[in-house]
């Protein structure tokens, strides 16, 4: 998806700058280094005003980390994986997901099964899950904040440049070569206002937010799966719960895959009686 996201945005990318040859004079017209300068230098420095260092740091990294890392684990996914540690640990025990804690990639997930292993109450589990995502959410909040607001910042000092592109109009009147200086400053600001605001700093925003509110729907059907199973939930009625996280669409064959799971880790608990007896 990610990828399919950075081709069709690109495409439009380039239909969107094509668009300026077709205007007189071609793209040469439209690029002014004053007017990026007042646009770039009054954005950036009011954003390094308003915030700490470290927070404007943090915003790029976590931008830059939405555009390259895509969220992989779907609802569906992370339901069958909970299906799945809910037999492991009705045949095992809770003990026995001690190893798949060390081996699973999702971080949340892991810090949710270290808890159930460790032996945490399940308001204890709640309430250390819940404010591992409150914190969360507060976080990228931090880092989505700073893109919207460098966006509200970039028009005004379009309008900035334009009025100082007047100035030196005003200033230079009946002087022709002192006009056609700074007309396309007054011009070509307002439009690289919009531009980096509507084209660049809002989209990087709205990703963040979008990345943001995916991985805290997956969070929180971590949170009920653990808390859950923790209880020792009838399978039947897990699956029912977490199912109603998904889509109609993607509720289907939940029964057929929640059987072969049990069928499976019923045969695993037999082969190791087997074993024991065997053994003894």
């Amino acid at each position: 998806m990610l990828r399919l996201n950075l081709i069709f945005g690109g495409i439009c990318t380039m239909i969107f700058i094509g668009c300026f040859f077709f205007g007189e004079g071609g793209t040469v017209v439209y690029f002014n280094i004053v007017s990026f300068m007042v646009v770039a230098s009054g954005t950036i420095g009011a954003a390094f005003l308003s915030f700490p260092y470290e927070r404007i740091k943090n915003a790029y990294r976590v931008a830059l980390n939405s555009y390259k890392k895509e969220v992989i684990n779907s609802p569906d996914h992370i339901v069958n994986i909970l299906l799945d540690i809910s037999v492991r640990s009705r045949s095992n025990g809770i003990l026995s997901l001690e190893k798949l804690e060390k081996t699973t990639q999702i971080t949340f997930l892991k810090n949710g099964l270290g808890l159930l292993v460790d032996g945490y109450r399940e308001d204890e589990i709640r309430s250390i899950l819940h404010n591992e995502i409150y914190y969360f959410k507060i976080r990228r909040q931090h880092s989505e904040r700073v893109f919207r607001t460098m966006a509200l910042l970039a028009p005004g000092f379009g309008v900035a440049g334009s009025i100082i592109g007047l100035i030196g109009m005003l200033y230079g009147v009946g002087d022709a070569g002192v006009i056609l200086r700074t007309i396309p400053v007054a011009l070509t600001s307002t439009l690289y206002g919009i531009v980096f605001s509507y084209y660049i700093l809002v989209p990087i925003a709205e990703n963040i937010y979008s990345k943001t509110q995916q991985e805290l729907y997956l969070q929180s059907i971590i949170t009920d799966g653990i808390i859950e199973i923790g209880q020792e939930q009838n399978l039947y009625k897990l699956e029912k719960r977490l199912s109603s996280f998904l889509t109609p669409s993607a509720r289907a064959g939940k029964e057929e895959s929640l059987h072969e799971l049990r069928k499976r880790y019923m045969l695993m608990k037999t082969e190791q009686k087997e074993r024991c007896t065997a053994a003894a």
